[in-house]
């Protein structure tokens, strides 16, 4: 064989070689990391989602239901997915679908002990009235595309915490299944000022003289992207729907309006509907 020959023929096996490894070559997976990676009942869970183009936004699914993703920077997305006490602990199965790919990843979600009251109450109740559920539900329903809020979110009275997030309850001596307590409680006088914990939009103002019977006065801020505070039993509301507000700005003072056993602020964070354990919010702060 000639010299020339055996160059033809290097060049045809090179050839062959190269185009094996392209074809042979992994598609690259969709960059996805999750905080925390062990999470319990009550966290929110934070999907982060690395794509190539900017402009394909990610999908994130659990079972049949979808939480948004928006943009942290070009190429990066993160979605909320909430959790609460009510949750059965174990496998999550997360899809996440993004430049022309699917991934599933499952995610162990950790047991959690809440702790429990046992109260007696007698004949019916004082129920909520229509107005106030139908306008609190449109509120926990918001979810906005801005983001108001940054970093750690504000203590938003003084005060002791009087009752935990999670707290489970039997009505007399009855196991009530489908309840917990829906945020955190603060036991303080009446007048001591309430704060807005983070920045954002005021998206409810609720009177217990307009029908707020069970919630009392009612003030509800839209942090942004499905992330809602919504402070309960005030005495004095300092805001007006749609005003904007700043992190630490007063919004009214604590009192003991609607159901109430006293003066106390009840403030619950809401992500995407679902009420969530406010504390990591606090003192880590969620991107």
């Amino acid at each position: 064989m000639t010299q020339n020959s055996f160059h033809r023929l290097g060049s045809l096996l090179s050839g062959i070689t190269a185009g094996i490894l392209a074809c042979a070559a992994p598609v690259l997976a969709l960059d996805v990391r999750v905080n925390p990676s062990n999470p319990q009942l009550g966290d929110t869970i934070s999907v982060f989602i690395e794509v190539d183009n900017p402009g394909d936004r990610p999908q994130v699914m659990m079972g049949d239901r979808a939480f948004p993703a928006f943009p942290l920077r070009a190429n990066l997305y993160r979605a909320f997915i909430p959790t609460t006490p009510l949750d059965r602990p174990g496998s999550l199965n997360i899809q996440i679908s993004g430049d022309g790919q699917t991934r599933n990843l499952a995610l162990a979600l950790r047991d959690r002990s809440f702790n429990t009251q046992r109260i007696r109450v007698s004949g019916g109740g004082n129920g909520a009235t229509q107005i106030e559920l139908d306008r609190v539900a449109a509120f926990k329903a918001l979810v906005t595309p801005e983001k108001f809020w940054n970093g750690a979110l504000l203590k938003p009275t003084s005060g002791g915490v009087s009752s935990v997030f999670g707290l489970r309850r039997y009505y007399n001596g009855v196991f009530a299944n489908d309840y917990y307590h829906r945020g955190v409680d603060y036991a303080a006088g009446t007048g001591t000022p309430v704060i807005a914990p983070a920045a954002g939009r005021i998206a409810l103002v609720g009177r217990e003289s307009q029908g707020f019977k069970v919630h009392g006065n009612t003030v509800g801020i839209d942090h942004g992207q499905g992330v809602l505070s919504i402070m309960l039993h005030l005495h004095r509301i300092d805001v007006r729907e749609g005003e904007m507000v700043k992190a630490g700005q007063r919004i009214g003072s604590v009192g003991s309006t609607g159901s109430s056993t006293g003066p106390h602020l009840h403030w619950g964070l809401y992500v995407n509907g679902v009420a969530i354990d406010p504390v990591p919010w606090r003192f880590e702060g969620l991107e």
